[in-house]
């Protein structure tokens, strides 16, 4: 995983809510990454996630770029266009697209300034 972040230009979290807060195992993943290899070390990274309840990644969302910000990790995350989809059960239809054009929309401006984003942040060897 470490060679794939690194090979990267940027990378896209997507994270439900559970508790208000990331699910452990992504935790445990960042944790990991940053111990020794340190790929996400000035990478650009966008969060975006969904939730079945109404504040869609809200607390999640804000704990994560925490974390993402903190020593030993040091990624570079895209502020703003911060997409966080509730009541995801609602969302979506059989064939597990979004049904809300305006929500598809907002989503594509979300990846439009996110490769903006990647474009500006300079490369570090």
């Amino acid at each position: 995983m470490a060679a794939a972040i690194e090979a990267a230009d940027g990378v896209i979290i997507a994270t439900p809510e559970y508790d208000h807060s990331i699910p452990a195992c992504l935790k445990s993943c960042i944790e990991w990454l940053s111990y020794a290899a340190h790929p996400l070390t000035d990478k650009a990274v966008m969060v975006i996630g969904t939730s079945l309840g109404q504040q869609g990644t809200s607390f999640a969302q804000t704990q994560l770029r925490e974390i993402l910000n903190s020593p030993g990790v040091n990624a570079r995350v895209l502020s703003g266009h911060q997409f966080m989809l509730g009541f995801a059960k609602k969302q979506f239809d059989e064939e597990q697209n979004l049904m809300d054009a305006r929500t598809v929309s907002f989503l594509e401006q979300c990846f439009d300034a996110f490769k903006a984003f990647v474009n500006a942040v300079p490369v570090t060897e």
